[in-house]
């Protein structure tokens, strides 16, 4: 009679698991909030360059040997600066955000044999005026 008993109670057991899962099953989901207006796109503007950035700047002789005499912008300093570097095979294979000096960048990097791309932009602007 013991055992009649526990086969009726493990189907209890059965029968409330499956009511418990059906009730997750069949929960209603949370309303969903209107979603807000769209604000108007705005108009695409052509941005103008910062004219700290386009002032025409005179080389040292130590940079004007790398990337020439003549006034240019910073921008157009940086951009033959690392052309210089490309052609030349300078950036480090292994860690690329090295730049290796030759003859020539070396007075332009202080003397160092090897320096970030970012210590390179500070130590150029050293040799603007």
């Amino acid at each position: 009679m013991a055992a009649k008993k526990k086969g009726k109670k493990t189907a209890k057991r059965k029968a409330t698991k499956a009511k418990a899962t059906k009730r997750k099953v069949t929960k209603k989901a949370a309303p969903k909030k209107k979603a807000a207006p769209k604000k108007a796109a705005r108009a695409k503007t052509k941005r103008t360059p910062s004219a700290a950035f386009m002032k025409a700047m005179q080389p040292d002789a130590a940079l004007s040997a790398v990337i020439g005499g003549s006034p240019m912008p910073r921008t157009e300093v940086t951009k033959k600066l690392w052309a210089y570097i490309k052609r030349n095979g300078l950036q480090d294979s292994v860690n690329r955000r090295m730049i290796n000096a030759d003859d020539r960048l070396r007075p332009v990097f202080g003397g160092r044999s090897q320096v970030s791309m970012f210590e390179m932009t500070k130590l150029v602007n050293g040799h603007l005026s």
